[in-house]
């Protein structure tokens, strides 16, 4: 359908359909794009997000960023804040894949040094990261060891020999929701995610190798900040989540959420995707601790990720990793329910944030930010495709209006089936690496879901969220190196 008649433009980057729009409607929806990227939504992002606004106990609005697409229950790039007391937690406005969130790694190294072993680290990363639907890491766990991760998250890997201090002070939440508990968790999730700690997965994810060009530095002093000292610097970046664990997560409490919403709390809703229950109920609450537990396992799965990676590198360079100046910058999630507090017309209330799809972005000065970080506001990692870059963000005081929530990523603009019709894996690579990108992937399928132009421009979406006052440009770091599931 075309852009309902109803969506009125607040701005030149916020668009707004009233609650007169819909029955049920609780607050009006919001829509942050350029006059472009709003012409290019698709259909469903109008749909989902005016459901969204019809769940009880939402605040303010329901939200949409500039990356959005339709998705399972909210859009891709939803976000909705719930009164705390009189609110619902609804998976479908975390998503399947919790957690699925960036981690942004340093190097000391430039591209003229890396370029001679570019295939060199690739091949090695994609042996030593495992890729593809199904795939089980190298740490070897029992089921009670498993569970032990999902309390701890990050903190295990550092007992285990998996990350150095300064990692956890630079992951979001130090890399562990607290009150995490596994015995809110099916067996049958801990059976699909017990083996896959330090796998990359399919989809979607990615461990990226890429470039800072000089150009392409929208901040110096904020880059400085972050640790982009070097022209031509080199960082690794990756993308991954909480796996089948997560799914499976996911998919118990959507199945007991759907059982008990109307029969036991009287809460009708407009898509059976939008199941939920009231965020203090027993459901709610064992809902919000199993999924704090797949959050935590997407951390310690990232973590280790950064492990092999460090691995990689130091044996490439028969330097250590510390030598190679491998700090991280910032692990940013996606895909989460967040208690926080926030302005509500004009007074502090405690809210659920639902972020699906979309990424905190926190700025100068608030609690949560690092403390290397609180003159520069949180960094912002938003990925793009395997073909065009991605970008180092920070958070902006602006970001109020939304919950201080930015985009996450371009948004696909092409079905995965679509794109599969369209390109061809084998061609892409060699086109890639043409243009100087070397590229391993577990599928030629996969790769081919993937391709660039499957997506949004991600220098437009970029540029929407600062236009918007939601987060402000720092780099666009471009990629060199990429292994796929």
């Amino acid at each position: 359908m075309p852009m309902p008649s109803a969506v009125k433009r607040v701005s030149d980057t916020v668009w707004e359909i009233p609650v007169s729009y819909k029955e049920g409607m609780l607050v009006p929806a919001r829509i942050y794009a350029t006059e472009k990227l709003m012409k290019e939504m698709d259909d469903g992002v109008f749909e989902q997000v005016t459901n969204v606004a019809c769940l009880p106990g939402i605040v303010k609005y329901a939200y949409c960023m500039p990356d959005g697409h339709w998705g399972y229950g909210f859009p891709i790039g939803g976000v909705a804040a719930m009164d705390a007391k009189t609110g619902v937690i609804s998976p479908g406005g975390i998503g399947f894949d919790i957690n699925c969130g960036m981690r942004l790694v340093l190097t000391n190294l430039t591209y003229d040094e890396v370029k001679p072993r570019l295939r060199e680290i690739v091949d090695a990363l994609f042996h030593r990261i495992p890729a593809g639907v199904g795939c089980t890491g190298f740490v070897k766990l029992t089921q009670d060891g498993f569970r032990d991760v999902l309390r701890k998250g990050a903190l295990w890997c550092l007992h285990n020999g998996y990350a150095w201090k300064e990692d956890l002070e630079l992951t979001e939440e130090k890399g562990c929701f607290e009150g995490a508990d596994p015995s809110t968790v099916s067996n049958k999730a801990i059976e699909r995610g017990f083996d896959q700690v330090g796998t990359l997965g399919s989809g979607n994810h990615y461990c990226e190798i890429q470039v800072a060009k000089p150009e392409n530095v929208f901040d110096g002093e904020t880059a400085r900040a972050f640790g982009f000292t070097i022209p031509n610097q080199v960082a690794v970046m990756f993308h991954c989540g909480s796996r089948g664990f997560g799914h499976q997560v996911a998919t118990d409490y959507l199945q007991l959420f759907l059982s008990v919403m109307e029969k036991k709390y009287g809460i009708k809703v407009l898509d059976r995707e939008l199941a939920c229950a009231p965020f203090n109920s027993p459901e709610g609450q064992d809902y919000f601790s199993a999924m704090k537990c797949a959050v935590n396992m997407a951390f310690a799965n990232r973590q280790v990720i950064l492990h092999r990676v460090r691995e990689v590198f130091s044996e490439v360079f028969n330097r250590s990793a510390e030598d190679l100046g491998m700090d991280m910058v910032y692990d940013v999630t996606h895909n989460t329910a967040k208690l926080e507090r926030h302005l509500v017309d004009g007074k502090e209330r405690e809210v659920l944030v639902h972020r699906k799809g979309a990424t905190r972005a926190f700025g100068p000065g608030m609690e949560g930010v690092p403390e290397a970080y609180r003159e520069t506001g949180q960094p912002v990692i938003i990925g793009g495709s395997m073909e065009t870059g991605s970008y180092l963000l920070a958070g902006v005081a602006t970001g109020a209006d939304s919950f201080y929530s930015t985009a996450h990523g371009s948004g696909r603009t092409m079905s995965r089936h679509q794109a599969k019709r369209t390109y061809r894996g084998e061609r892409l690579k060699r086109d890639m690496e043409i243009r100087g990108i070397y590229v391993r992937s577990d599928s030629w399928g996969g790769l081919a879901e993937e391709a660039g132009a499957a997506y949004k421009d991600i220098d437009e979406v970029v540029e929407a969220t600062e236009l918007a006052g939601l987060s402000r440009r720092v780099i666009k770091l471009v990629p060199i190196g990429n292994i796929k599931g």
